[in-house]
């Protein structure tokens, strides 16, 4: 076992962070950037892109989905909004475009996918729930990646259904919220009844627990070499032990 104190910059790193209109994203943490394709131009955060590049392969579906848009900087993100505010209006906008500093496109682990067409709609690719794309909807949490912005979910994510845009926030976390028909806000509320000094979640040779950042300034005693800890974005951290080697 060892003691593992973390402080409140660390809150806003890690794939399990909580990004929207409430909980803006934190700017001055380090980001390693990929691209998904050879000289590519669409980048995303090394390991979520290590694992989409695995499950292309898996699926063999590389040139029948396309990736349209990964990682964006604040400023790329700031454009993006100004655009569709002019072309579109402020009605679409709000539904379909995160305001800057409130985009998970800025972490690096989200990624809007595209069935391949001649003619590509940037701000709303075409994934449909069949074919290829339904193939790669399945299998998506085994990989670590959820449908972020479901249907009937509007009000919790304040973003309207985007069938093509997938987040990436780590196995087992992934397959636990599919299956559970949880998005992000209702899975990192529901982590609260988990704390670290009561009953854990279990989910597989998994335990996962929330922590508050006092709790993590001052040390969590956790077991060597088999734990994941993530910021949540908010106020503390998402920790995952693999039971098997506790």
């Amino acid at each position: 076992m060892r003691t593992i104190a973390l402080s409140e910059e660390n809150v806003y790193e890690g794939p399990l962070l909580l990004v929207n209109a409430g909980h803006p994203i934190r700017t001055g943490g380090h980001i390693t950037l990929v691209p998904l394709e050879e000289d590519g131009e669409v980048y995303l955060e090394k390991k979520a892109a290590s694992l989409l590049g695995q499950l292309f392969e898996t699926l063999r579906c590389a040139g029948l989905i396309v990736p349209v848009s990964g990682y964006r900087s604040g400023g790329e993100q700031q454009r993006i909004y100004a655009d569709a505010l002019r072309d579109n209006g402020a009605a679409f906008t709000e539904k379909f475009v995160a305001a800057p500093g409130c985009s998970e496109h800025q972490t690096g682990l989200a990624v809007d996918l595209a069935q391949s067409a001649e003619s590509i709609d940037f701000l709303r690719p075409s994934f449909p729930r069949e074919g290829i794309c339904g193939d790669f909807r399945s299998r998506a949490p085994k990989y670590g990646f959820i449908e972020r912005y479901g249907e009937k979910k509007e009000a919790l994510t304040g973003i309207s259904h985007e069938p093509w845009h997938f987040r990436y926030v780590g196995y087992p976390h992934s397959q636990f919220m599919q299956d559970n028909n949880l998005c992000l806000e209702e899975y990192v509320a529901h982590l609260r009844f988990y704390p670290y000094r009561g009953e854990h979640l279990h989910i597989g040779d998994t335990e996962v627990f929330y922590a508050d950042a006092g709790q993590a300034a001052a040390g969590l005693l956790l077991p060597e070499d088999c734990t994941q800890i993530s910021g949540n974005n908010v106020d503390g951290f998402i920790v995952t032990v693999w039971r098997r080697s506790v």
